[in-house]
């Protein structure tokens, strides 16, 4: 008997605790998937923060570190000044990376710093029980905003692809969806891109992939994936946003 589906080896075989219907496990198993495909998972190290992904050195068979709310793209800088032969790679939550880890992630794109992130976008603090992010979409409800983002109180969502597109430092910025599949092999595709690069030496790359939270957007998992394409997209439209590798 032949196996035609299994679990990537860069992917440890245990349960994962995030909610159900949350796209997270399913982004994790891509970035395995790509650290097999691209033979480096052996001498990778993933850094993830506080967040939703707390735990994902429990999911990832490379070595993995965790950092402190919003540093995790100033310790996967340490790590890869001192190791360059290793892949290195944040995986950070939007409340994380677009709030707490501002500075950290644009002075990480302004140095051009030679790691990939791979930066989940659900518009909400998921771990923290569902306060207002810094991508919260105007008149979206969170326990923070319950009658909904008021752009007048509260500015308006940051479009973080966009901005790190004008950084010099940054070779590569896409935006992808987790809605469907036809969206999640192109996240993919993506991610296996930006680590590319980093394995040519070509400097800063980040994937920024929208996610769901179903529990804190008060959804069914379909019904969160629907909002995805009907909400999420039209605010944060999908594509490649800088490519120093093509022509855009």
């Amino acid at each position: 008997m032949s196996v035609i589906f299994d679990r990537p080896k860069a992917m440890s075989d245990r349960q994962m605790h995030y909610c159900p219907g949350c796209m997270h496990g399913v982004v994790h198993r891509l970035v395995a998937e790509v650290l097999d495909e691209l033979g480096v998972a052996g001498k990778t190290v993933g850094v993830a923060p506080v967040g939703c992904a707390v735990f994902a050195y429990n999911y990832f068979s490379c070595d993995m570190l965790q950092s402190p709310h919003g540093r995790a793209c100033a310790v996967a800088t340490g790590v890869k000044r001192a190791n360059p032969d290793n892949i290195v790679f944040t995986y950070q939550g939007d409340g994380d990376l677009a709030a707490i880890g501002t500075a950290e992630t644009v002075h990480a794109a302004v140095r051009g710093e030679n790691f990939t992130v791979v930066f989940i976008n659900n518009a909400i603090y998921g771990m923290t029980s569902g306060q207002m992010a810094p991508t919260t979409l105007p008149g979206q409800t969170s326990t923070t905003t319950p009658y909904g983002r008021d752009v007048k109180n509260h500015g308006y969502p940051l479009r973080v692809s966009e901005m790190l597109a004008t950084i010099d430092g940054v070779y590569y910025v896409e935006r992808t969806s987790t809605d469907n599949t036809k969206n999640i092999a192109a996240t993919k595709k993506a991610l296996k891109k930006a680590f590319t690069y980093q394995m040519e030496g070509k400097g800063f790359s980040m994937v920024e992939v929208l996610g769901n939270c179903p529990t804190y957007w008060g959804k069914t998992p379909a019904e969160s994936l629907e909002w995805i394409r009907t909400d999420l997209i039209p605010h944060y439209p999908l594509g490649v946003y800088r490519d120093n590798g093509k022509q855009i």
